[in-house]
């Protein structure tokens, strides 16, 4: 039988390259996600109920990044592939042969918010809040960069837009990259603004990180069905993905957080 694919397009990882300095479309994918979600923040924090300040997310904009950075890096060695890097360490510094984990990200990201604030003396909750509002639009970026450069696609399939990628065995496959860009980027991101552009009451620190993490579990778990196991990894533990064994404490983390959030809110409510 006759299965139908679309050609995988031809881009160049590298956007621009001059001697020996090259920028990749993955870099320039966490730039625009960091500059524009700084920018968005600064504009949802003036908003009644914020107590963090437009100055507060120009500082904060540095701790996020190197938490990013450094989380998402370590994350990957850690939870992917830990028996490779132990025995070529001077590779887990090699950030341009790719290799970004989301779940690290989010343990990096939490310790900057953790030292965030406590040196500024402010709500690690808030701060949480604020990241996780912008977070889908880094997100996004980061699938398109990932869809570019043929990686992390999807499993077999015949379906009309199936794509078969240069890395991919030469068989049509899901371009769940693109899926993930549509769910974990745009649709999360209106989630999280239909949620984030309401009036903030009063107790309710933690609420929009609640969200987001249930969010972003749900919709990473979902496209894991679509979406090739590592190799080095396979199937785990029931027959789940490392991406959705790491969204299951993602989910339950944020309906706690959220539960409080709206406990906290009631009672404040109350006492007024």
């Amino acid at each position: 039988m006759l299965t139908l694919a679309l050609p995988f397009p031809a881009i160049d990882p590298v956007l621009i390259e001059i001697g020996p300095f090259a920028i990749r479309w993955y870099a320039l994918a966490y730039i625009a996600g960091l500059v524009l979600g700084w920018q968005y923040v600064k504009r949802l924090v003036q908003r009644p109920g914020w107590r963090l300040t437009p100055a507060n997310i120009d500082d904060l904009l540095v701790y996020v990044t190197l938490g990013v950075v450094i989380g998402g890096r370590l994350g990957y060695i850690l939870f992917y592939r830990p028996g490779f890097y132990l025995t070529n360490p001077l590779e887990a510094l090699a950030v341009w042969h790719g290799g970004m984990s989301f779940h690290g990200g989010v343990l990096g990201v939490v310790a900057a918010a953790l030292l965030f604030g406590h040196l500024r003396q402010r709500s690690t909750l808030e701060i949480g809040d604020a990241i996780c509002a912008a977070a889908p639009i880094g997100l996004f970026f980061g699938r398109i960069a990932n869809f570019i450069n043929g990686e992390l696609f999807g499993r077999v399939s015949d379906v009309p837009w199936a794509i078969v990628f240069p890395h991919g065995g030469g068989e049509p496959r899901h371009p769940s990259q693109l899926y993930e860009a549509g769910l974990e980027g745009l649709l999360l991101f209106g989630v999280m603004t239909w949620f984030a552009w309401r009036p903030r009451e009063p107790g309710s620190d933690g609420r929009l990180t609640g969200v987001f993490l249930i969010g972003y579990g749900i919709v990473r778990s979902f496209v894991e069905l679509f979406r090739e196991p590592d190799p080095h990894l396979g199937f785990l533990l029931g027959g789940l993905t490392m991406g959705q064994l790491l969204s299951l404490p993602m989910i339950a983390i944020g309906a706690l957080l959220v539960a409080r959030s709206y406990g906290r809110a009631r009672a404040s409510l109350e006492r007024s």
